[in-house]
C-alpha cells in the first residue's frame, strides 16, 4: 500500500506543469469529450475513494475496521458514476468506491466518504444498512445496497431493466424517466459465475423476444479472482461476439476511456437494449487486507501492476494536457486524505448495533390489521361478474364443487383484479395456464404485459420477480416444482429475502413465490416432480410459507399470502401441494369430500390462523399439512372406527412462521400430540414443533412420523419412504397406550 501511494506522491512532487494551462471547459485531449474541470473533478473522487481504502486498513489495525475489500485500482469506474444519472438504477460491484463518490456527488447534501466509514466501521448510524454490513448504497441515488461477491445480483438487475417499461405503462415510479437505464457490475472472475452468464443470457432473450431491455453490464477486469488469473482476451473472447449485445471496451487514456463509457451508456440509453462495458483496471494491495499477495504473486508481478495505478496514470494525463497543476493535484490528495482520517476517527466513535431485537428488527415486519384490512378489500360485483363470464366462483355451488387448482385459479383472477400492480410470470403459466392448468385463462383475461412466459430458467424468473418489485409492482412469479427451486435457492436466501435486512428496511421487493411442490403424485415424477424437501425454504431468514391442503384454504391462505407481501413488504413462498390439485375425495372413490365452495371475497387467512378439525375430541391432538392432513384425516376416522378413540386434528397451515401457540394450546388440551410430517426427517417441521412444545413446558406427550431422509424414487416404491395412513395409526396407539412414553 505505502509503495503506491508513495510512487504517486513522488511524481506530483517532481512533476513539471504544463507550459500553458487549459481553460475549464477545453477537452484534455484533441478530440476528446473529457474536460479539464470534469477531469480534476473525477481525480477528487477517485482521491476520496483511495483514501477510504488507506483508512479500512487503518482502522483495522485498532480493530475499528471490519472490511478491507478495496477499491485500489479500479478508480476509473468513478467514470462510470458520474455519466450516469442518479435516477439511473445500479446494483454494484464490491470495488465500486469512485463510482459511489462521482455518482453521489451530483447529490447535493450527500455525505459519502462519511456514511462509509461508517459501514466500514459497521456503525448502527450507518444511513444504508444500519450497521449490519459494508454496502455501497443510496435510497436516494437509486442503488440498492448489494453485498454479493459473485454476480448474484445480475438477475434482478435484469429483471429491473426488463420491468421499466411496464412500470411505465402502468404509471408507477414516475420519478424515473422515461430513459432510464438500468446499470450493473461485476468483476471478470465473477462473469463466469452462473448467475451472471444466466443474467446476461436472459437480457439477450429478452431483447430477442422483442421486449425492452436497458441494461448496462459493467465488468470490471482487473484480469484475477483472488489468486486465480483470468485468461488473457478471456472476457472480450466471451462477450464480444454474441449476439443481442453490444460490446464496448474501455481502456487507454482516461479521455479514451471517458468517451468509450460515454458511448456505452448513450447506446444503452438509446436503443433500450443490453449494453456490456469492458472496464479495463487493475488490482492493487491484494483481494483484501488479509490477502498475501505474495503467495501466489512474484515481487516483480506485484511492481508491474502498480505501475498501472490508474490514478498515478490520470495525475500525468491532467499535468501534461495542462488540465491541472501538480500543485493542485498534491492539494486534492492532501485534503481527501485529511477529510476523511478525520472522518474516520468519529466514525470510529459512533455505536454499534447491540441486541438481537435490533440486528433482526428489519427481517419481518407484521402489521396485522393493516393486512387483515388489505386482505378484506375486493373489488366491485360487476367488475368481478364481468371477468369471470357472468357467474362468479362462489355461486357455482350446485353440482361439483371446485378443486384445489381451481380455486386457486379463481383467487389468482380476484387478486389480478384488486391489485393493478400484479404481475404473473413463469415458464408456461401465460398461453398454456401452466402445467396443472392453475393460471388457465389468465393471460387472456390480463393480457400478456401482466401474465406471461419466461424463458427455462428459476434464476431468471425470481430475478425478474426482485426487479420488478423494486419498482413498485408485486410479483407472484411460478417455479414450476419445487426441486427446480434449488437451483436458484440463492435468489430467494441471499438476495430477496437479506434485501430489506441488509439495507435497513428501505429497500424491498415484496412478492408471493408460487411453488407446485411436495410428494404423493401417482403415476408420475420421481424426485424432480415428487420433492418434499422444504428445509433450504425454512432456514431463510424472514421468509413467509403458506401451503394449503383444501381448495378453500388455497382461496384464503392466497388472499392472505398477498395482503403479507403487499402491505409488509415481505417475501412469501405459496406451496401448492401437486397431488392435491385436482384430488376430489376424502374416505371413499366418488364421496367428494375433498372438493370445496370458493370463500367469499376478503374471507382470507393470516400467519398463526390454523385449521382444526372434530375441535371436541380429545384423547389426541394430530397436527399436519397439505397431504398429511388428508391422511390424518383418513387415519383419524379409521381410529375411531376400529379403536374408539378420537383424535383432533390440526392443520398447520403456515410453515414459516409455525403457529406454535395454537398448536401449544391444543395440544394442552388433548395431552398427546402426533406431528405428522410429511417432509423429511431432517428439515421438516416435526424438529421445531416438538422443540417448542418442551420450551413451552406444554404438559403433553410428543411423538412425530416422518418421511424418510431420501431422494423419492419413482413408481410404486414411493409408499415405502412417504408418511402412509397406517404409519399414522401405529404412531397414534403408540402414542396412547396407557402408560407408555412416547418415543422422542
Amino acid at each position: 500500500m505505502q509503495a503506491v501511494e508513495q510512487r504517486l506522491d513522488d511524481y506530483l512532487r517532481g512533476a513539471t506543469a504544463a507550459a500553458r494551462p487549459l481553460d475549464a471547459e477545453a477537452p484534455i485531449a484533441p478530440g476528446r469529450r473529457l474536460t479539464a474541470l470534469q477531469a480534476v473533478k473525477l481525480f477528487e473522487d477517485q482521491c476520496l475513494s483511495r483514501s477510504l481504502d488507506v483508512a479500512a486498513r487503518e482502522l483495522k489495525k485498532t480493530n475499528d475496521s471490519f472490511y478491507t475489500i478495496s477499491s485500489a485500482g479500479h478508480e476509473q469506474n468513478g467514470i462510470v458514476g458520474t455519466l450516469l444519472r442518479p435516477t439511473d438504477p445500479c446494483f454494484l460491484h464490491y470495488r465500486s468506491g469512485a463510482l459511489m463518490m462521482s455518482r453521489l456527488r451530483q447529490l447535493r447534501g450527500s455525505t459519502p466518504a462519511f456514511d462509509t466509514l461508517l459501514s466500514l466501521c459497521a456503525s448502527s448510524d450507518e444511513p444504508v444498512s444500519g450497521g449490519r454490513h459494508k454496502v455501497w448504497g443510496s435510497r436516494e441515488a437509486w442503488t440498492p445496497p448489494q453485498t454479493s461477491t459473485i454476480a448474484s445480483q445480475v438477475p434482478k438487475a435484469v429483471g429491473m431493466a426488463f420491468a421499466l417499461s411496464r412500470a411505465r405503462r402502468l404509471g408507477l415510479h414516475r420519478d424515473l424517466p422515461d430513459d432510464s437505464i438500468v446499470a450493473c457490475s461485476f468483476g471478470d472472475a465473477s462473469s463466469n459465475h452462473a448467475s451472471a452468464l444466466t443474467g446476461i443470457n436472459a437480457a439477450r432473450y429478452s431483447l430477442r423476444k422483442g421486449n425492452p431491455t436497458p441494461i448496462l453490464f459493467i465488468c470490471e477486469d482487473n484480469r484475477i479472482g483472488i489468486s486465480v488469473e483470468t485468461p488473457k482476451q478471456w472476457i472480450a473472447d466471451h462477450f464480444s461476439r454474441l449476439q443481442h449485445l453490444s460490446y464496448f471496451e474501455a481502456t487507454g487514456s482516461l479521455a479514451e476511456t471517458w468517451d468509450t463509457v460515454h458511448l456505452a451508456i448513450h447506446t444503452c440509453r438509446a436503443t433500450h437494449a443490453p449494453v456490456f462495458l469492458h472496464l479495463r483496471t487493475v488490482r492493487l494491495w491484494g483481494h483484501a487486507g488479509s490477502d498475501v499477495e505474495t503467495g501466489y504473486r512474484s515481487l516483480d508481478e506485484i511492481e508491474s501492476i502498480e505501475e498501472l495505478d490508474p490514478l498515478l496514470a490520470n495525475a500525468r494525463e491532467l499535468v501534461e494536457s495542462g488540465a491541472a497543476s501538480p500543485g493542485t493535484l498534491q492539494a486534492i490528495r492532501k485534503d481527501a486524505h485529511e477529510r476523511v482520517m478525520a472522518a474516520a476517527r468519529e466514525a470510529a466513535s459512533r455505536p454499534h448495533l447491540e441486541t438481537r431485537a435490533q440486528v433482526m428488527a428489519p427481517l419481518a415486519p407484521y402489521d396485522e390489521p393493516r393486512t387483515r384490512a388489505s386482505a378484506a378489500e375486493s373489488v366491485g360485483e360487476a367488475t368481478r361478474r364481468a371477468c369471470f363470464g357472468g357467474k362468479l366462483p362462489e355461486e357455482q355451488t350446485a353440482g361439483p364443487r371446485r378443486t384445489l387448482a381451481a380455486h386457486v385459479n379463481a383467487a389468482l383472477t380476484d387478486a389480478m383484479l384488486k391489485r393493478g400492480d400484479m404481475l404473473m410470470m413463469g415458464e408456461d403459466v401465460g398461453k398454456k395456464g401452466g402445467v396443472y392448468g392453475v393460471t388457465a385463462g389468465l393471460q387472456e383475461r390480463f393480457g400478456t404485459p401482466r401474465v406471461f412466459d419466461t424463458l427455462l430458467d428459476e434464476t431468471t424468473i425470481l430475478g425478474v420477480a426482485q426487479g420488478a418489485a423494486q419498482l413498485g409492482f408485486l410479483p407472484v412469479p411460478e417455479i414450476q416444482y419445487l426441486a427446480y427451486l434449488h437451483n436458484a435457492i440463492d435468489q430467494l436466501r441471499g438476495e430477496a429475502c437479506s434485501t430489506r435486512f441488509f439495507s435497513n428496511g428501505q429497500w424491498v421487493n415484496p412478492m408471493v413465490v408460487r411453488i407446485a411442490g411436495l410428494a404423493y403424485q401417482k403415476g408420475f415424477g420421481g424426485h424432480f416432480h415428487n420433492d418434499n424437501a422444504i428445509a433450504a425454504l425454512r432456514e431463510i431468514p424472514g421468509i413467509a410459507i403458506a401451503c394449503p391442503s383444501r381448495g378453500d384454504d388455497a382461496a384464503r391462505l392466497l388472499r392472505g399470502s398477498l395482503a403479507l407481501a403487499a402491505e409488509n413488504e415481505r417475501v412469501v413462498v405459496f406451496l401448492e401441494p401437486i397431488a392435491l390439485y385436482h384430488e376430489r375425495d376424502l374416505y371413499e372413490e366418488g364421496d367428494g369430500a375433498w372438493l370445496s365452495d370458493y370463500p367469499l371475497p376478503g374471507d382470507a387467512l393470516l400467519p398463526g390462523e390454523v385449521g382444526v378439525h372434530d375441535a371436541e375430541a380429545s384423547d389426541l391432538l394430530i397436527v399436519s399439512y397439505a397431504n398429511g392432513l388428508r391422511l390424518s384425516l383418513r387415519a383419524a376416522r379409521q381410529l375411531e372406527r376400529e379403536h374408539g378413540l378420537r383424535a383432533r386434528v390440526l392443520d398447520l397451515r403456515w410453515l414459516a412462521p409455525l403457529p406454535f401457540a395454537a398448536v401449544a394450546e391444543h395440544a394442552a388440551q388433548c395431552g398427546k400430540l402426533l406431528i405428522v410430517d410429511e417432509c423429511r426427517a431432517s428439515g421438516g417441521v416435526a424438529d421445531a414443533l416438538a422443540a417448542a412444545m418442551v420450551e413451552r413446558d406444554v404438559p403433553a406427550r410428543v411423538r412425530s412420523v416422518r418421511a424418510a431422509d431420501t431422494y423419492i424414487p419413482l413408481g410404486p416404491s414411493t409408499r415405502a419412504v412417504l408418511v402412509t395412513e397406517e404409519q399414522i395409526l401405529e404412531g397414534a396407539l403408540e402414542l396412547t397406550r396407557d402408560g407408555e412414553q412416547a418415543r422422542p
